[in-house]
């Protein structure tokens, strides 16, 4: 006893097939500008790029993978190992008007490069 009708003949139905790839080979699109922001020129990173190190400001997302490739990309060069700081923000009062001000936070990358290679910041 159909209430709604019969039920047709069963059609043939679209196969889909789900592939499952290593998160590996899954990349995502990161443009490379704007992972690293602005290379970071202090006197502690001038005293730095003698030992061929050199810093660099980078976005809040942005992975050692990601920092690797872009400065690969931009530099020509391959890095040897990245390390990544957190700088968190951080408030003081200043002594002249006696107001609180903040020092924002920030994330840099220090990107070790081999002996030879150099990058031209300047």
């Amino acid at each position: 006893m159909a209430i709604f009708g019969k039920k047709d003949a069963p059609k043939e139905q679209e196969v889909t097939t789900v592939v499952k790839t290593p998160s590996s080979v899954l990349q995502h699109h990161v443009l490379f500008a704007s992972v690293i922001k602005k290379p970071r020129i202090t006197e502690k990173s001038a005293l730095l790029t003698d030992k061929n190190v050199y810093t660099f400001e980078i976005h809040k997302n942005a992975s050692k993978y990601d920092v690797r490739d872009a400065i690969m990309a931009l530099y020509n060069v391959t890095p040897t190992k990245v390390h990544i700081v957190n700088q968190a923000p951080r408030t003081s009062m200043s002594r002249a008007r006696g107001r609180k001000m903040v020092v924002h936070g920030m994330r840099k990358a220090y990107v070790y490069l081999k002996k030879g290679d150099r990058i031209e910041l300047v």
